[in-house]
């Protein structure tokens, strides 16, 4: 199942148009997405606040990771203060994943930011959490907080980006998006006989895993016939109907 990187913003110092700053709200836009994150059987590990874009990095290539994700909001230039609006997604000029995956999130963050014509995939050449991990990585940047509408739109909808980009990931990965929900626990009810942990919700996903009757197992989302779980450090899919909840 894939793994993600999440990287939101350490700049506190960034302050937005009325209170707040780009650390603390990008901070509570991951809060939104880890449910999302787990419901859809995405692992993830989270940056540490206190080390600075270097730090995320180096964490980042330090195990393997699918996608890193860096979470931003964005400032105009001093001459164009508060009077610039819009979502850029920053992608990796060479890499053809990191592009794919900047528009996949540019075209889903239409639906939902009020000036869908600002909202683009931009590539760069100086953002080191795209050109320096190993990963597949975008930065999003999520309007302008010192615009006092962007502003506005950001923290009333922190709740709709998180599972418009969750959306995204989804869609980047092929596989189904779940809507969040309460963790569960469940008991493996085979008949006696193992429960295959599968990479996709149907029969001829891979199995990946397996679970002995009588196992507990922790349930995070479901999909179809199909339950998001996680047994022994393994996220997949089982069929729901040898699983009591």
């Amino acid at each position: 199942m894939p793994k993600v990187f999440l990287s939101p913003s350490t700049q506190e110092w960034n302050s937005y148009a009325t209170s707040g700053n780009e650390e603390q709200y990008m901070n509570l836009l991951a809060d939104r997405i880890e449910p999302y994150l787990r419901s859809c059987g995405i692992k993830y590990m989270r940056n540490d606040p206190v080390r600075n874009v270097n730090g995320a990095i180096a964490d980042s290539n330090a195990d393997y990771y699918d996608v890193h994700l860096a979470l931003h909001s964005n400032a105009a230039p001093e001459s164009l203060a508060g009077r610039l609006r819009g979502v850029d997604i920053y992608f990796a000029p060479r890499s053809a994943d990191s592009e794919r995956l900047a528009n996949t999130i540019a075209n889903n963050m239409k639906r939902i930011y009020p000036l869908p014509d600002k909202v683009r995939a931009v590539p760069t050449q100086s953002l080191g959490e795209v050109l320096r991990t190993k990963a597949v990585a975008v930065l999003c940047e999520l309007g302008y907080h010192d615009n006092y509408a962007d502003e506005a739109w950001l923290k009333s909808n922190l709740g709709v980006i998180a599972q418009n980009i969750v959306n995204s990931l989804c869609d980047y990965f092929g596989i189904p998006f779940v809507p969040a929900g309460a963790v569960r626990w469940g008991t493996v009810a085979a008949g006696g006989s193992n429960l295959n942990i599968r990479d996709y919700p149907s029969l001829s996903g891979n199995i990946i895993g397996s679970m002995p009757d009588g196992a507990e197992v922790m349930i995070s989302g479901r999909t179809g016939d199909w339950y998001v779980v996680g047994y022994n450090g393994i996220v997949g899919y089982s069929n729901a109907s040898y699983i009591v909840i």
